[in-house]
């Protein structure tokens, strides 16, 4: 259950307000703002505020006065043209802000993009939720045998349940850790009165990755659609996909145009290196190149036969 009742109501209040404004508003946006939209097993992702629109992008290519008179055909090419050369600076006058909890494993890998204002639910001051991410049976996977930081064949039988029952065991094992040194029961309540309990900051070490945080991430449409291409990606760990894949809707909410275009020139689009572009045009041109004559190592090879797929035959 991503939110507790009280948070549903403090939601529903939110969502009951309206505030007159002459800023560009989106009305699709608007129709989800502050709505909770679940990720996994605890998680969501909401959209708290934001600023700009398709047409600010345009604004600020132009560097117009306002909105303009054009078609918004018009704008819409203006928005591929601007994507397809790979300009960046009107994409970041458009912001947005989210609120996201998620596991604390994919928030360290999140975090690494260093291009958004991040603000975290701080353990030091407050009592974490005991909510912790369990995979769903059919993403339990083996390591790749390929790729070092991917997932191979799906775990099945009692190997995927004892694998179950480990990380169930050990994240109950350390929540109750934690509420012992916190000195805490299971309402919250101080477990024994002759006891002040451990520190938050120090007890908070005991628990696992898997254990759900909260941010607000505020990123720029830029930063953000450079987020999408990477996480959104089919190669990207499944469990920040889900929440890409959510923003990526909420995206084709505010910026229609803006997301039609990373979709055709980033999202399904591919990048070749010089000698990648040079074996395609060889491959045009009726010549028959295989991985020992390509002047690529095995795995460019194949990952570049996986863009034209094609079979490697490596």
């Amino acid at each position: 259950m991503p939110l507790t009742p009280d948070q549903s109501d403090e939601i529903a209040h939110l969502r009951s307000q309206t505030v007159p404004t002459r800023r560009a508003t989106v009305p699709a946006l608007e129709e989800i703002l502050y709505e909770a939209f679940p990720a996994l097993d605890h998680g969501f992702v909401r959209v708290i505020d934001y600023m700009g629109d398709d047409a600010a992008v345009v604004q600020a290519a132009r560097v117009s006065y306002g909105r303009g008179t054009r078609k918004v055909s018009e704008d819409a090419g203006l928005i591929r043209y601007l994507m397809r050369h790979w300009h960046s600076t009107p994409f970041e006058m458009c912001e947005i802000k989210f609120h996201v909890k998620l596991p604390i494993f994919i928030a360290r890998q999140w975090i690494r993009h260093r291009t958004a204002n991040v603000n975290e639910y701080s353990a030091r001051y407050s009592i974490l939720d005991k909510e912790f991410y369990i995979p769903a049976s059919e993403n339990l996977s083996a390591q790749s045998t390929l790729n070092r930081q991917g997932r191979g064949e799906v775990l099945e039988g009692a190997e995927a349940a004892r694998v179950l029952d480990l990380l169930r065991e050990d994240s109950e094992r350390a929540y109750r850790g934690y509420a012992e040194m916190l000195n805490q029961d299971e309402d919250g309540a101080q477990a024994d009165p002759s006891r002040s309990g451990l520190a938050r900051e120090l007890a908070r070490m005991n628990l696992s990755l898997n254990y759900y945080t909260q941010w607000y991430w505020k990123v720029d449409l830029h930063n953000l659609m450079h987020f999408l291409r990477l996480r959104a990606d089919s190669h990207a760990q499944y469990e920040i996909r889900v929440y890409a894949d959510i923003m990526i809707d909420i995206m084709n909410r505010w910026v229609p145009s803006t997301a039609e275009a990373f979709r055709e020139y980033r999202l399904g689009a591919a990048s070749l290196s010089a000698t990648g572009l040079a074996i395609v045009r060889r491959m045009l041109a009726g010549e028959t190149v295989t991985q020992p004559d390509s002047g690529l190592s095995k795995r460019e090879w194949r990952e570049l036969m996986e863009q034209l797929g094609r079979p490697a035959d490596v």
